[in-house]
Protein backbone atom coordinates (compact mmCIF):
# COMPACT_ATOMS: atom_id res chain seq x y z
CA UNK A 1 0.00 0.00 0.00
CA UNK A 2 1.21 3.33 -1.10
CA UNK A 3 2.00 5.95 2.09
CA UNK A 4 -1.58 8.36 1.85
CA UNK A 5 0.86 11.77 1.64
CA UNK A 6 -0.08 14.83 -0.62
CA UNK A 7 3.38 15.68 -1.85
CA UNK A 8 6.67 14.43 -1.14
CA UNK A 9 8.88 14.73 1.88
CA UNK A 10 12.13 16.30 1.56
CA UNK A 11 14.94 16.94 3.98
CA UNK A 12 18.46 17.88 3.55
CA UNK A 13 21.62 17.90 6.44
CA UNK A 14 24.89 19.17 6.19
CA UNK A 15 27.64 17.51 7.22
CA UNK A 16 30.80 18.15 8.24
CA UNK A 17 33.85 15.75 8.58
CA UNK A 18 35.62 15.30 11.36
CA UNK A 19 32.02 16.34 13.88
CA UNK A 20 31.32 12.67 15.39
CA UNK A 21 28.98 14.46 17.78
CA UNK A 22 26.20 15.27 14.76
CA UNK A 23 26.89 11.35 13.62
CA UNK A 24 23.02 10.25 13.43
CA UNK A 25 21.53 13.65 12.97
CA UNK A 26 19.90 12.79 9.31
CA UNK A 27 18.84 8.91 10.39
CA UNK A 28 17.13 10.13 13.38
CA UNK A 29 15.49 12.94 11.50
CA UNK A 30 14.61 10.66 8.92
CA UNK A 31 13.47 7.89 10.72
CA UNK A 32 11.14 10.26 12.92
CA UNK A 33 9.29 10.70 9.77
CA UNK A 34 9.18 7.44 8.71
CA UNK A 35 7.90 6.45 11.55
CA UNK A 36 5.40 9.28 12.05
CA UNK A 37 3.67 8.06 8.49
CA UNK A 38 3.49 4.82 9.50
CA UNK A 39 5.75 3.14 7.37
CA UNK A 40 6.63 -0.73 7.73
CA UNK A 41 9.21 -1.13 10.79
CA UNK A 42 11.73 -3.20 9.04
CA UNK A 43 11.56 -0.21 5.80
CA UNK A 44 12.19 2.17 8.68
CA UNK A 45 15.30 -0.01 9.82
CA UNK A 46 16.60 -0.45 6.58
CA UNK A 47 16.14 3.38 5.93
CA UNK A 48 18.24 4.51 9.04
CA UNK A 49 20.87 1.89 8.78
CA UNK A 50 21.43 3.23 5.51
CA UNK A 51 21.24 6.69 6.30
CA UNK A 52 23.48 6.13 9.31
CA UNK A 53 26.15 4.18 7.31
CA UNK A 54 26.41 7.22 4.91
CA UNK A 55 26.42 9.89 7.10
CA UNK A 56 29.39 7.92 9.39
CA UNK A 57 31.42 7.57 5.73
CA UNK A 58 31.64 11.36 5.62
CA UNK A 59 32.32 12.05 8.91
CA UNK A 60 35.66 9.85 8.58
CA UNK A 61 36.42 10.60 5.30
CA UNK A 62 35.55 13.45 3.88
CA UNK A 63 35.86 17.52 4.27
CA UNK A 64 32.09 17.68 4.15
CA UNK A 65 28.66 16.49 2.63
CA UNK A 66 25.20 16.72 2.14
CA UNK A 67 22.52 14.12 2.73
CA UNK A 68 19.27 14.42 1.38
CA UNK A 69 16.14 12.37 1.21
CA UNK A 70 12.98 12.29 -0.56
CA UNK A 71 9.45 10.22 0.48
CA UNK A 72 7.38 9.71 -2.00
CA UNK A 73 4.03 7.51 -1.62
CA UNK A 74 5.79 4.77 -3.15
CA UNK A 75 9.68 4.58 -2.28
CA UNK A 76 12.14 6.45 -0.65
CA UNK A 77 15.17 8.05 -2.06
CA UNK A 78 18.32 8.77 -0.15
CA UNK A 79 21.70 10.95 -1.94
CA UNK A 80 24.87 11.62 -0.27
CA UNK A 81 27.64 13.64 -2.17
CA UNK A 82 30.68 14.19 -0.28
CA UNK A 83 33.81 16.40 -0.98
CA UNK A 84 35.93 13.60 -0.23
CA UNK A 85 39.47 12.26 -1.41
CA UNK A 86 37.03 9.69 -3.59
CA UNK A 87 37.31 6.05 -3.87
CA UNK A 88 40.32 4.64 -5.91
CA UNK A 89 38.89 0.39 -6.28
CA UNK A 90 34.63 0.85 -5.88
CA UNK A 91 34.85 -2.88 -6.15
CA UNK A 92 37.17 -3.73 -2.96
CA UNK A 93 35.65 -0.80 -1.05
CA UNK A 94 32.21 -2.67 -1.75
CA UNK A 95 33.80 -5.75 0.32
CA UNK A 96 32.53 -6.82 3.31
CA UNK A 97 35.63 -5.50 5.64
CA UNK A 98 37.35 -3.92 3.88
CA UNK A 99 38.34 -0.14 4.95
CA UNK A 100 40.89 2.41 4.60
CA UNK A 101 39.51 4.23 8.13
CA UNK A 102 42.96 5.58 10.14
CA UNK A 103 43.41 3.83 13.44
CA UNK A 104 42.36 6.40 15.37
CA UNK A 105 38.82 5.84 13.69
CA UNK A 106 38.76 1.91 14.68
CA UNK A 107 40.00 3.09 17.83
CA UNK A 108 36.73 4.57 18.58
CA UNK A 109 35.19 1.86 16.98
CA UNK A 110 34.02 3.03 13.74
CA UNK A 111 35.60 1.92 10.23
CA UNK A 112 34.89 -1.56 10.27
CA UNK A 113 34.64 -2.12 6.34
CA UNK A 114 30.51 -2.46 6.51
CA UNK A 115 29.76 1.16 5.74
CA UNK A 116 29.42 0.81 1.80
CA UNK A 117 28.23 -2.72 1.97
CA UNK A 118 25.45 -1.91 4.74
CA UNK A 119 24.50 0.19 2.06
CA UNK A 120 23.90 -1.51 -0.67
CA UNK A 121 22.49 -4.43 1.49
CA UNK A 122 19.76 -2.23 2.90
CA UNK A 123 18.34 0.00 -0.43
CA UNK A 124 16.43 -1.78 -3.05
CA UNK A 125 18.28 0.70 -5.67
CA UNK A 126 22.58 1.28 -5.38
CA UNK A 127 24.15 3.52 -6.97
CA UNK A 128 27.76 4.95 -6.48
CA UNK A 129 30.01 7.04 -8.53
CA UNK A 130 33.79 8.53 -7.37
CA UNK A 131 36.48 10.31 -8.61
CA UNK A 132 39.83 10.08 -6.90
CA UNK A 133 40.36 13.70 -5.26
CA UNK A 134 36.76 15.03 -6.06
CA UNK A 135 34.01 13.00 -3.71
CA UNK A 136 31.73 10.49 -4.21
CA UNK A 137 27.98 10.27 -4.51
CA UNK A 138 25.22 7.89 -3.44
CA UNK A 139 21.84 7.29 -4.44
CA UNK A 140 19.71 4.94 -2.22
CA UNK A 141 16.15 3.84 -2.70
CA UNK A 142 13.74 1.63 -0.48
CA UNK A 143 10.78 0.68 -2.45
CA UNK A 144 7.44 0.71 0.26
CA UNK A 145 4.78 -1.74 -0.62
Amino acid sequence: MALDIEKPIEGNFQIIGGEFDTAGGASSHLKSKLVELGVEEGIIRRASIATFEAEMNVIIYAAAGRLSFLITPTYIEIKIEDMGPGIEDLDQAMEEGYSTAPDWVRDMGWGAGMGLPNMKKNSDEFKIDSVVGEGTSIEMIMKLP
